[in-house]
């Protein structure tokens, strides 16, 4: 008779060990591709909010206009910042008029906060990625490990050497790899990627945080 050498039967035939990385490593290479997808889109409508409120920011309308049509709940990133640091503009003043010392400091520290926030959510997920990408080869190593030590002790137990006998465990142990393999490649390739596409998007905000505090810096030295 024929072996069976389907997926769904060699994770069967496989000892409870084996089956247990197999399963750890679907899930890995699961979650990550999940995690994948939703920084993706995520990604995408970051860069897609930041364009449209560049426009807007630099159509000439009045800042004060701008953060009134924004209001108290900003949805974009680059609106939050903006938002952070027209609302310490406007608690720098005081009733008369008059600027409370240490504005510009205090802005950029507002701006700086909201940044860092939104460089937290752009790069949740991404420890995960890096984690699968340098451990599942090795989770999946020792399924093999393991599954090949099982076929020798069959063999020694069988006394046989017939390739009928060796072949079965040993393509059990050898799919632990490959699955490792395929839940490791995918989350190496795309944590690069998606730190690079984090780390320009963080940029960008740092680079419009910089110019709206140098027009604040000539509206205070106006002052």
């Amino acid at each position: 008779m024929e072996a069976d050498f389907s997926f769904l039967a060699l994770f069967l035939r496989a000892s409870i060990v084996v089956q247990l990385v197999m399963l750890m490593l679907i899930v890995a290479s699961v979650w990550a591709w999940a995690i994948i997808i939703n920084k993706i889109m995520a990604y995408r409508r970051a860069r897609s909010e930041s364009a449209v409120f560049d426009q807007a920011f630099w159509s000439g309308e009045p800042l004060d206009e701008l953060y009134q049509t924004i209001g108290e709940v900003p949805e974009g990133a680059s609106e939050k910042i903006f938002a952070a640091g027209m609302l310490e503009w406007r608690r720098s003043h005081r009733q008369d008029g008059a600027l409370i010392a240490g504005a510009q400091s205090r802005i950029d520290r507002s701006m700086d906060v909201a940044i860092a926030k939104e460089a937290e959510g752009l790069n949740k997920g991404l420890s995960f990625l890096a984690s699968v990408g340098s451990t599942a080869p090795f989770i999946g190593l020792f399924g093999t490990v393991w599954g090949i030590m099982r076929a020798f002790i069959e063999i020694a137990e069988q006394e046989s050497t017939n390739l009928a006998v060796v072949a079965p465990g040993i393509a059990e142990a050898l799919l632990a790899t490959g699955l490792g393999l395929l839940a490791a490649i995918p989350a190496v390739v795309f944590y690069n990627k998606l730190s690079v596409d984090s780390d320009r998007i963080v940029a960008g905000y740092e680079a419009f945080a910089d110019e709206f505090a140098t027009i604040l810096s000539r509206q205070l030295d106006g002052k």
